[in-house]
C-alpha cells in the first residue's frame, strides 16, 4: 500500500500540523513515510500545503506530483487540488468554507463540514483534526490502533488536556463519511 496525499488549506488551519501528525501516526504504524510542507510567509492567512506519502515499501521520492487523495480546507486550494490530483481519487472538501464544486469530472469527491463539526465539539481549531479522521477512513492509509497513545506521545506534556478534544475531533471526521 502507498498512499499519496495532498493537504491544502490557509495558515492557521493547522495544515503543516496535520501533515505532521499525519506520518507520525503511520511511523508509529511501522510505515514508511514522507513529508514536505508548504507555507506562505504570512503568519495567518497565507497558503499552507503538506504533501505526505504513506507506504508499506521503500518510498524513491518525496514528491507528489499527482496525489492518490487529496484534502481541501478552503475555496483558494480547490483548483489547485482539483488540478494535480489523479484520475478516479479521492478529493475530501471542507464544505464549512468551500461552497462550489470542482469542476473536474473523474474524481470521487466527499463533503463534509470539518469546521463546522469542530466548532460543535467546542473549537474550530480542531477543523484539521476532524479532517485527519475522515481522510483515514477514506484513504485508509491509517489504522488508529492507538490514538490517545500516539497523540501522547506526539504532543507535549503541556497540550494533553486537548488530547480528549483532537480524540473526540478524530473519531467525528471518520464518523462523517
Amino acid at each position: 500500500m502507498t498512499e499519496k496525499s495532498f493537504f491544502a488549506g490557509f495558515g492557521g488551519q493547522g495544515i503543516i500540523s496535520l501533515g505532521m501528525l499525519w506520518v507520525y501516526f503511520a511511523m508509529q504504524e511501522g510505515k514508511n513515510v514522507t513529508f514536505f510542507p508548504f507555507y506562505g510567509a504570512e503568519k495567518r492567512g497565507g497558503i499552507a500545503r503538506a504533501s505526505v506519502i504513506v507506504s508499506d515499501d521503500e518510498i524513491a521520492s518525496p514528491l507528489v506530483t499527482t496525489p492518490d487523495s487529496a484534502l481541501v480546507m478552503n475555496m483558494d486550494s480547490l483548483p489547485l487540488c482539483e488540478q494535480i490530483i489523479k484520475n478516479d481519487g479521492v478529493m475530501l472538501i471542507n464544505s464549512s468554507l468551500v461552497k462550489e464544486d470542482p469542476r473536474r469530472s473523474g474524481i470521487k469527491t466527499v463533503k463534509i463540514e470539518a469546521s463546522g463539526i469542530a466548532e460543535q465539539i467546542g473549537n474550530i481549531l480542531f477543523a484539521n483534526m476532524v479532517a485527519l479522521g475522515a481522510m483515514a477512513k477514506l484513504t485508509k492509509a491509517l489504522k488508529f490502533t492507538d490514538i490517545e497513545g500516539i497523540l501522547k506521545k506526539f504532543f507535549p506534556a503541556d497540550k494533553h488536556q486537548y488530547i480528549p478534544l483532537n480524540i473526540k475531533a478524530i473519531q467525528a471526521g471518520f464518523d462523517a463519511v
